[in-house]
């Protein structure tokens, strides 16, 4: 009884076996998805590296399917066709997007189809072949390949324009040169360009020069003259109109201080001093700047010709050289003379080139204070203006 029984037990594990397989099988068939696929095929006009048969196939980035199949096109041998298997009710249509695309950076490739119309369904042919659809000739082309084809149009691009960019080249290296020999003038070019904008140290930082007055006044007179003098702006050429600092290295070249500067424009600070230097030897009621509300009787019309420190020599120097004339109300020069003056540099800074410029500015303005007021003592005094006629009443 006991045998028997062990005989029943096995034979009702093999039947339960055999039941569970038949019960697989069955869900496999209508559960698993082999009654559930379709079969496509896909013609591609080129290489399709890495795909392989059991390669994904991905619907908007969705696994519908797999490839089942791949080969040659016996009668096109640059096509490759695909089969693929994918789930019943996929929406592929006659106008879905075929591509390859890699599944990150080293793994490997899988179908993409993309879109499509909903009222364009994708029928199979009428010999019994699967459904066909055609891919994009670039369809294939991995990225690899799109980089070794940029290469290959840019080398194609750089034969063609060889000599061209070899004269662009040449012309670099000759460039190059020549700002090689002239290093220097381009570092005074910058160095000036830098100063016209304000540029380089801030201009709170530069220090700011005035001229001196005369330093020998005549003696002042003891009732003020009946004269009136208008000293206008003096004239200069546009080199010293600048409120920079002159030095003079070699003849003809004028090169500004860095580290200072005028406190106005040359002309405006000559014509301020003068005017000063005026009134300093008793003549404030007698002389004046260009105004339309002043008449004067003369005019002391100042030319700058120079105005600077040579540092061609040793010492340095500081030169000044201006004309100066008188004339009258006709527009008549009735005399004119020329102020020149030197005088050494004691040091190689800002303030040393101001105290020897002030020097013999002072010197020169003084003895123009003298001059002026001289000449026009000794002149005719100016005719008296005629009285205007009254209409009788």
């Amino acid at each position: 009884m006991e045998t028997r029984a062990r005989y029943a037990l096995i034979g009702l594990f093999m039947l339960a076996v055999i039941a569970a397989s038949f019960g697989f099988v069955y869900w496999l068939e209508n559960k698993g998805g082999f009654s559930q696929q379709e079969t496509y095929q896909i013609k591609f006009q080129g290489s399709v590296s890495g795909l392989l048969i059991g390669s994904a196939v991905l619907f908007n980035g969705i696994r519908v399917g797999e490839v089942t199949g791949l080969g040659l096109n016996a009668d096109a041998p640059q096509e490759v066709i695909a089969t693929i298997s994918v789930a019943r009710g996929t929406p592929i249509n006659t106008d879905t997007e075929v591509n390859i695309e890699t599944q990150g950076l080293t793994g490997g490739a899988a179908v993409a189809l993309r879109g499509g119309s909903e009222t364009a369904p994708l029928e199979a042919s009428d010999d019994g072949a699967p459904p066909t659809l055609l891919a994009a000739p670039q369809a294939g082309q991995d990225w690899t390949q799109s980089a070794r084809d940029a290469f290959q149009r840019v080398d194609e691009v750089l034969a063609e324009n060889s000599e061209a960019l070899n004269n662009a080249i040449t012309n670099i290296d000759t460039f190059t040169d020549a700002l090689a020999r002239n290093s220097g003038k381009v570092d005074g070019i910058l160095a000036g360009l830098e100063r016209m904008t304000g540029g380089g140290t801030s201009q709170a930082e530069i220090p700011i020069y005035d001229l001196a007055t005369a330093t020998a006044l005549p003696a002042v007179p003891e009732e003020a003259p009946s004269w009136q003098l208008i000293v206008p702006e003096p004239t200069t050429l546009m080199g010293f109109n600048t409120d920079k600092i002159l030095l003079q290295p070699s003849e003809g070249e004028s090169v500004p201080v860095a580290n200072g500067k005028w406190a106005d424009n040359l002309p405006i600070l000559v014509q301020a001093k003068v005017i000063e230097s005026f009134e300093q030897a008793g003549y404030a009621k007698s002389v004046s700047r260009t105004s339309s509300a002043i008449e004067g009787d003369y005019q002391l019309l100042l030319d700058i010709r120079r105005f600077q420190i040579s540092t061609a020599s040793e010492p340095a120097m500081a030169e000044i050289d201006f004309v100066a004339k008188l004339v009258d109300k006709d527009g008549k020069i009735f005399d004119a003379t020329t102020f020149q003056g030197r005088a050494p540099v004691n040091g190689d800074d800002a303030q040393a080139y101001v105290n020897a410029v002030d020097e013999i500015f002072g010197k020169l303005v003084g003895e123009l204070v003298t001059w002026a007021t001289q000449t026009l003592h000794d002149a005719p005094p100016p005719p008296a203006p005629e009285p205007t006629e009254t209409e009788p009443g």
